[in-house]
């Protein structure tokens, strides 16, 4: 009997602790997925939890832009006073426009494209408006536009309607997969963008014809391969030259370019020189410069000049003036092409290169200091 009772005993007790074993280890598993559940949602709140606000964005108060409308043989015995002050006018206009762009915190591609809706707009130059003529008595305009920031690129071939070419080439870049457009399909995509479309005759300028008509008469005295000088013009005789184009810094640091033109006098073929094609007419990239060319289009394609001065200045480290000089005067001088470029480095600084007898250009610096030239001295 107390053999029994002591059994009994000890089979109380073994529950009382298996019980107590039971119980820690239920509180202990309890306590673990508690902690798990809590750090899950501490986890999920900091994957949830929105991020800090951004800081806002640091600005430099230095900005630069120029602008070329052309380069060839522009020489001072051509050119009356009355047309000089013409052309130095509307170099001050646009100019001015595309500086009020960055002066007042805007970015550096609205204002290279303002500036040159300027230049679209007037006929003093071969783009837009003051287009030349083609052989076949048409106008056939070509633009393009580079984001240093991002190296994104537009531009537009051989269209015939599209009343800023410029225009076209940012909508390209903006709202379009592909980086260059050409003819009827260019035209068709300016249309759905919204772009102004004009009628065919309003780049009919009787000046430009008349530089047809007496490109057509010496074509027939001369040999067309021997013949440089079928593209005389009283003002400007090599009008090959005649592209307009901006490039500009803006007070965030970021550099762009676009140009713009009607071409080459007399042109066949759907010809198509540099202005349209990136890295040849335009070239910008945030760690060296924005280039901006005009000139004999089909050296500075085959010299990549806009590209290549800023290659020199990142692989060499050149600056920019030494770069532009050593494109223009060696690399397209001793292939025997003619032209110039206007361009600005990261750090504010202008270069405007040519190796002919004058440019129109101009520039302008955050301090509102304006530069305007047209010839060499």
């Amino acid at each position: 009997m107390l053999i029994l009772k002591h059994l009994i005993y000890h089979i109380i007790i073994m529950k009382k602790i298996i019980l107590f074993f039971a119980v820690s280890l239920t509180f202990l598993i309890g306590c673990k997925k508690e902690g798990e559940i809590i750090d899950s949602e501490i986890r999920e709140s900091k994957i949830q939890s929105p991020p800090p606000p951004p800081t806002s964005e640091k600005t430099n108060p230095l900005f630069s832009i120029a602008i070329h409308g052309g380069a060839g043989t522009i020489l001072r015995k051509n050119m009356s006073a009355e047309k000089e002050a013409k052309y130095k006018d509307k170099l001050e206009e646009a100019i001015r426009v595309g500086y009020e762009v960055l002066k007042n915190g805007g970015t550096s591609l609205d204002a290279v494209t303002k500036t040159i809706n300027v230049l679209e707009d007037s006929p003093l130059f071969n783009a837009g408006k003051g287009a030349v003529f083609t052989n076949a008595g048409t106008n056939e305009l070509d633009a393009s536009i580079m984001d240093g920031q991002t190296l994104n690129a537009g531009a537009s071939a051989g269209t015939t309607n599209v009343k800023n070419p410029i225009d076209l080439a940012r909508a390209i870049m903006d709202k379009s997969p592909h980086v260059m457009m050409s003819g009827k399909g260019a035209e068709k995509f300016a249309e759905e963008q919204g772009l102004e479309i004009v009628d065919l005759k309003y780049f009919h300028t009787e000046n430009r014809m008349k530089s047809l008509i007496r490109a057509k008469k010496r074509e027939k005295k001369e040999p067309e391969h021997e013949n440089k000088s079928a593209f005389y013009d009283p003002q400007i005789k090599d009008f090959k030259f005649g592209t307009v184009g901006c490039v500009a810094l803006d007070k965030k640091g970021n550099l762009a370019a676009g140009t713009s033109t009607g071409g080459m006098t007399n042109k066949r073929w759907g010809r198509i020189g540099d202005a349209p094609i990136i890295g040849a007419g335009t070239y910008a990239n945030n760690a060296t410069c924005a280039v901006s060319s005009t000139g004999w289009g089909e050296f500075f394609i085959r010299a990549m000049v806009a590209h290549d001065i800023s290659a020199l200045m990142e692989y060499k480290g050149m600056s920019l003036k030494d770069a532009a000089h050593e494109v223009i005067h060696k690399k397209v001088g001793d292939l025997g092409g003619d032209g110039g470029i206007v361009a600005v480095d990261k750090n504010g600084n202008v270069t405007m290169e040519f190796n002919t007898a004058g440019m129109y250009r101009a520039s302008m610096s955050d301090k509102g200091e304006l530069k305007i030239a047209i010839y060499k001295d």
